[in-house]
């Protein structure tokens, strides 16, 4: 069994882990620390988690641990997560995994050195939603792909100026909180890394973008399009569409595909439709990472493939005017 410590009280815990533990023998969440040790006592009782720690530190350096769960937030993943690494655990950072490229070296660089796993938590890739829609886009049915457009848009009504997605110095923006999937739809769609041809974003608090678009080049002569928005007013849209030459793939909430889901494929004037399981992708997720951790199973979303996620992310910001993440300032 995998014994997990969990950092922090972050409102995705409770889906990205404790939730899919509850169902899963092999993995156990069993300590957790939090700046504020009330609030972590009180999600303990919650989460039946049965022990509580006095700090991030005591849960990396407990001996009973196998694994560290990193929801913090994104400027505080390097830190973290190589001390974790450092303390012989494998770790499940939340994405994006770090704040810059850099960074995400860096991280790569630790989990090599400790010989232990390093999963950056795009749950998506690993739920049967997404694994066909590779498929599909490998078969050769579209004919030659033109061109993707990937959305993740949600209404930012009611975000507080206090919140991390709003400040600048906690890795906040858009692109680093729903806009990176678009960006890691496209590259695990294509299996190609893209090239930043264009990107405009609107700010909100400074350097914190609120909406940003970028236009991609992949190998192939296909083009992108993305989209991250959290703009007030805006609503929640999560698809993605590839245009070939032949017919189209449209791909309905490929996030979040326990919440409904629906694939259909267009050739012609027919048009069919795929609609897979609820069991949600954090589950697909934790079996991905159980099987990193036991078996020495590849990992879609390793260290090596957080780099060049982190590698696009930066280009668009600078494309977009902007700095990057974890620079200070």
């Amino acid at each position: 069994m995998i014994r997990f410590g969990t950092l922090g009280v972050a409102r995705i815990t409770s889906r990205a882990l404790i939730n899919p533990c509850m169902d899963e023998p092999r993995a156990n969440v069993v300590a957790i620390a939090a700046r504020d040790r009330q609030r972590a006592e009180r999600y303990a009782e919650f989460a039946h988690i049965p022990m509580v720690l006095d700090s991030y530190q005591d849960v990396i350096d407990h001996d009973g641990l196998d694994a560290i769960y990193v929801p913090l937030p994104i400027t505080a993943h390097r830190q973290w997560t190589v001390a974790a690494l450092e303390a012989g655990k494998h770790v499940l950072c939340e994405k994006s995994l770090a704040a810059n490229e850099a960074e995400a070296v860096a991280m790569t660089a630790a989990a090599t050195r400790a010989g232990r796993v390093l999963m950056d938590a795009y749950h998506y890739r690993y739920h049967p939603l997404f694994i066909r829609a590779r498929q599909i886009y490998d078969s050769g049915v579209l004919g030659d792909i033109r061109h993707i457009d990937a959305v993740f848009s949600v209404p930012g009504n009611g975000i507080k100026a206090d919140d991390i997605r709003m400040n600048y110095a906690t890795g906040g923006g858009v692109t680093m909180d729903i806009g990176c999937y678009p960006i890691s739809w496209v590259r695990h769609l294509t299996a190609s890394e893209p090239t930043v041809l264009k990107a405009t974003a609107e700010v909100g608090p400074p350097n914190v973008d609120v909406f940003l678009e970028a236009d991609l080049g992949i190998p192939g002569h296909v083009s992108a399009h993305v989209v991250g928005d959290m703009r007030t007013g805006s609503k929640f849209k999560a698809t993605i569409t590839v245009t070939g030459s032949k017919g189209n793939l449209r791909i309905i909430n490929p996030l979040a595909p326990q919440s409904g889901n629906r694939l259909t494929i267009t050739i012609g004037q027919e048009t069919t439709t795929e609609t897979f399981d609820r069991r949600p992708s954090y589950a697909y997720q934790l079996d991905a990472f159980i099987a990193a951790v036991e078996d020495g199973a590849p990992l879609f979303t390793d260290g090596a493939d957080a780099i060049k996620q982190m590698r696009v992310i930066d280009d668009c910001y600078r494309c977009a005017g902007l700095p990057l993440r974890g620079l200070g300032g």
